[in-house]
C-alpha cells in the first residue's frame, strides 16, 4: 500500500510538472508565432524600401552634374542590404546576425538622407513629379519602418519576459528556445542633431541705406 501511495504522488507530480511544461511551451510557441509574424512585417517595409532605390537613383541620375559619390554610395549601401539576411531558423535569434542585418538597414537610410539632403541643390530634380512622389513613398516607408521595428521590439519583450519567468525558463533552456534579440536604436540617435542656419554674413549697411 505505502509504495502504491508513493507511485501515486510520483504520478500525480509528473502530470503537474507535464502540464505546467505544456503550458510554458505552448505560450511560448503563441509568443513566439507573433515575433515572426512581426519580423515577417519588417522584412516587408525595408523590402518596399529597397524596391523604391533603383527607381529612385535613375530619376535622380538624369539630373545634369549631380554628384557621382553619392549615388554610388547609395546604389553599394542597397546592394549590402541585399547580402544581409537572417536565416528563418535563427528567426531573429542571433543578436550578432541581427546587428549585421541592422547595420546594413542603417547604412542605407543614411545614403538615402544624405541623397535628399544634395537633392536640395538641384532644383530641376525638386520639381520633377516623378522624384516626388518616389520621394513621399520613401519617406512614408520610412516612417512604417519605424512603426513596425517597435512593434517587433514590443512582441521581442512579450516574449523575453515569459521565456525568463519561472519555471518557463527551465523549461525553454532544456527546449533550446532561446531569446529574441532586438532592434538597437541607431548609434548617435539619442543625440539632437547639430542643426546650424548659415545665411551667409550680411554686409552692414551704408547710411544711404539706412535712409
Amino acid at each position: 500500500m505505502k509504495w502504491l501511495g508513493c507511485l501515486g504522488v510520483i504520478v500525480v507530480l509528473a502530470l503537474v510538472v507535464g502540464g505546467v511544461a505544456v503550458g510554458a511551451y505552448n505560450n511560448l510557441v503563441g509568443l513566439g508565432q507573433g515575433v515572426d509574424a512581426q519580423w515577417a512585417q519588417v522584412e516587408n517595409q525595408y523590402q518596399r524600401r529597397a524596391d523604391l532605390v533603383p527607381n529612385l537613383v535613375a530619376t535622380v541620375k538624369g539630373a545634369a552634374d549631380f554628384e557621382k559619390s553619392t549615388l554610388e554610395e547609395v546604389v553599394k549601401a542597397r546592394a549590402s542590404v541585399g547580402q544581409a539576411t537572417i536565416d528563418p531558423k535563427n528567426l531573429p535569434n542571433d543578436p550578432a546576425a541581427m546587428a549585421k542585418y541592422q547595420q546594413a538597414q542603417d547604412a542605407l537610410s543614411g545614403a538615402l538622407s544624405r541623397l535628399l539632403v544634395v537633392v536640395e541643390r538641384y532644383p530641376e530634380l525638386k520639381a520633377n513629379a516623378n522624384f516626388r512622389d518616389l520621394q513621399a513613398q520613401l519617406e512614408g516607408t520610412e516612417n512604417r519602418v519605424s512603426v513596425e521595428r517597435m512593434r517587433f521590439n514590443e512582441k521581442a519583450q512579450a516574449y523575453n519576459t515569459a521565456r525568463l519567468r519561472f519555471p518557463t525558463v527551465l523549461f525553454a533552456n532544456l527546449l533550446g528556445m532561446k531569446e529574441k534579440a532586438y532592434f538597437q536604436a541607431t548609434p548617435g540617435s539619442q543625440q539632437p542633431p547639430d542643426v546650424k542656419f548659415n545665411f551667409g554674413a550680411s554686409p552692414s549697411p551704408t547710411p544711404a541705406e539706412r535712409r
